[in-house]
């Protein structure tokens, strides 16, 4: 298999562990190869596996599958997790078809799924059904077992609603409290069977995910002294940690804070002089060997420490003054984030442990004419970024995470228009534009493949919701409705 033959010379001393032998199959970055072999070690980079033979490859982490990918960081994760930091469990109890909340299990827009349409007929994937009664709102869809969860405002108070996952029927609501038309995707513990939900004044909501029966509360403004960076409200979707709930009340005394996930009660809050939420979501580093939440708030992209709340570096320079909305991206020791506007933009960073804290060096930085996504999100598979680039827009494009390079995507429109929501699954991505229209394109750095499109029979204002892949199925959340289409191959 001759892209798993590539050797590379390193110094053993390198490896951040040395795992005991994992024998597992391997597979190629394009599906072709696969080869039986333990896993040796990591160094952030490269990978060593040793075949049956004992021979020793080495190869870059790209050129394995993502799926591949995943394990490889989950073990290193595991290997490295110091004893006073909290375990990582966003996935634990969760089966293959479930998506426990805001962009899915890892918080990177992935589905897992297989088998699932290589082409759409002409006028999309088949409808299964249509459901009515979640509310108003631009909240995406939490999926375990036999329900969906999602957030709307009904009857002119913030519900957080849990519907059947075989109809959209509406099986309980539990009010959240007061304000606009809700933002955040719920997001569902389901080890401990819980659910949390976040209104756009900062009502903070812990419910039994059985029947929405309240736990605790907690409010941003009132037990934080929490702001928003600009007028629309807490958008966030918290994030489940082991024991903790990480969120980003936004305020001098805690731009972000962890909660006891059972109790509401806090175990540390992070100062930032001005500090102020934006609308992302935290997601897990473990960049430099430091377990730390990354968030991009109102004055920039920040790592705080996961063991003690302690600041570990902040890079204002990829903020905007109006809203910083997408939630950033992961990869060993970089960190990418883009925001839009105009005076946003992209940037990649390299994070490096100095002492106690981490050091951050720019890579590349990209203004906002050159690359920047609004708020539909980016997909990072196999070195590779995919998003919908510009303000307001949702070019299509695939850039190279390393060097910031335009793979393709120029000028390329796509068949919707404005900003453009994404989620990506076997190969491919769905990409759904503002004004309804949905694509399936191909996850290819070869170019810009596009293999189906469809519009629903109704959209309801700016279809800003972004789309699941749970159980291969598409779910669709459009204000009040619920749109749920079967996606798999020979169905």
């Amino acid at each position: 298999m001759s892209s798993l033959r590539i050797a590379y010379s390193f110094c053993l001393g390198m490896l951040l562990f040395a795992s005991p032998a994992s024998a597992r199959t391997w597979t190629d970055s394009t599906g072709a190869y696969k080869i039986e072999a333990d896993f040796v070690g990591f160094d952030g980079s490269i990978v060593q596996l040793k075949k049956a033979d004992g021979s020793i490859s080495r190869l870059p982490i790209a050129r394995l599958s993502h799926r591949d990918q995943v394990w490889v960081r989950a073990e290193m994760k595991r290997q490295t997790m110091p004893t006073d930091e909290p375990a990582d469990s966003a996935a634990e109890g969760l089966a293959s078809t479930d998506w426990p909340g805001w962009r899915g299990p890892q918080r990177d827009g992935i589905s897992r799924e297989q088998g699932l349409l290589k082409e759409w007929p002409s006028g999309g994937p088949p409808l299964l059904w249509s459901s009515r009664g979640l509310g108003n709102g631009f909240s995406s869809l939490a999926i375990a077992g036999d329900k969906i969860y999602t957030m709307g405002k009904k009857g002119g108070q913030v519900q957080l609603v849990c519907a059947s996952r075989d109809d959209g029927r509406v099986i309980w609501e539990t009010p959240v409290g007061d304000g606009s038309d809700p933002n955040c995707t719920p997001t569902l513990d389901v080890e401990a069977g819980l659910v949390y939900g976040l209104s756009h004044a900062g009502d903070l909501l812990c419910a039994s995910a059985s029947d929405g029966e309240v736990v605790w509360r907690k409010n941003f403004p009132n037990d934080f002294g929490g702001r928003m960076m600009s007028m629309w409200g807490y958008s966030e979707s918290p994030l489940i940690d082991g024991d903790r709930l990480i969120c980003t009340p936004g305020s001098d005394r805690a731009v972000m804070a962890a909660l006891d996930k059972k109790t509401g009660d806090v175990i540390w809050q992070t100062p930032m002089q001005e500090g102020t939420a934006g609308y992302a979501s935290p997601v897990i580093s473990h960049a430099g060997g430091i377990k730390q939440y990354v968030n991009l708030v109102g004055k920039g992209l920040i790592g705080i420490r996961a063991a003690d709340g302690e600041p570990l570096w902040h890079y204002p320079r990829v903020a905007n003054t109006t809203a910083n909305v997408p939630t950033p991206l992961v990869n060993g020791n970089f960190v990418f984030c883009s925001s839009g506007y105009g005076d946003g933009g992209s940037a990649l960073l390299e994070l490096k442990k100095q002492g106690r804290t981490i050091r951050y060096r720019e890579v590349y930085y990209k203004d906002n004419r050159t690359l920047q996504n609004h708020h539909g999100g980016m997909i990072l598979i196999d070195g590779k970024i995919y998003m919908g680039h510009g303000h307001n827009q949702g070019f299509p494009r695939c850039v190279d995470l390393r060097s910031g390079r335009t793979v393709w995507g120029e000028g390329q429109r796509g068949p919707g228009k404005g900003s453009a929501a994404i989620v990506a699954a076997d190969g491919h991505l769905i990409f759904r534009y503002e004004d309804g229209v949905v694509a399936l394109i191909e996850a290819n750095p070869g170019g810009y493949q596009l293999k189906g499109e469809f519009k629903p029979a109704s959209v309801n204002g700016k279809a800003w919701a972004h789309p699941v892949i749970a159980g291969k199925r598409l779910y669709l959340r459009d204000q009040d409705e619920l749109h749920c289409y079967d996606i798999g191959a020979g169905s």
